[in-house]
């Protein structure tokens, strides 16, 4: 996908572009990484590439599954479990593993919302100190808004861990993803060549 999403005219169809646009942008900071560069924690948090991609991925999940009312039926320390998990890549996992699921979740969301209004109400989960006590009802397309920011703000943290494992950008990424040709002032990653 290139660097911009597509002028559509369907509000819909131009959401989930630029959330697919974002989703991109995570898969790339993955490019070309090994599991184990995918576990590096590089900055001064706890952030990983493997971590990012679960992370939106259940993030990603776990909204739709609120906006089509949606129960999973796990039990609470399911659910602490797999939001422990969900900001790491464990040892049994692999990056490939954990980009496939990602695209699983991708596919999922464009079959789920293909028939759903964006003013479909969605009902605010209650009893969660995040969410708001005095609205009722989100909407589907205020979902997706959501699903934007947090995959875009999680995109940036992709980008800077990414940046701190190998010096790679995010450009570098897309056009060594993208096969781009190579001009005077980019030129797209390539793995490193192996020792020999």
């Amino acid at each position: 996908m290139p660097g911009n999403a597509p002028a559509l005219t369907d509000e819909k169809a131009l959401l989930l572009a630029y959330i697919a646009q974002q989703r991109e942008g995570v898969r790339n900071a993955a490019f070309g990484l090994t599991d184990e560069q995918a576990r590096q924690a590089p900055t001064a948090g706890t952030l990983s590439i493997g971590g990012l991609v679960k992370h939106v991925a259940d993030n990603e999940r776990h909204w739709i599954d609120i906006a089509l009312d949606q129960d999973r039926a796990r039990s609470r320390a399911e659910q602490e479990q797999d939001y422990a998990d969900g900001f790491r890549l464990r040892e049994d996992e692999t990056l490939a593993g954990v980009l496939e699921a990602y695209a699983e979740v991708a596919a999922n969301t464009e079959a789920a919302l293909a028939g759903v209004s964006l003013d479909q109400p969605v009902p605010v989960p209650k009893g969660v100190p995040w969410f708001p006590d005095d609205v009722e009802a989100w909407s589907v397309r205020w979902v997706l808004l959501h699903i934007l920011e947090e995959t875009a703000r999680h995109a940036g943290h992709a980008d800077i861990v990414r940046e701190s494992i190998d010096g790679a950008t995010m450009y570098e990424l897309m056009a060594g993803v993208e096969g781009w040709p190579e001009t005077e002032w980019l030129k797209p990653w390539r793995p490193p060549a192996a020792a020999v």
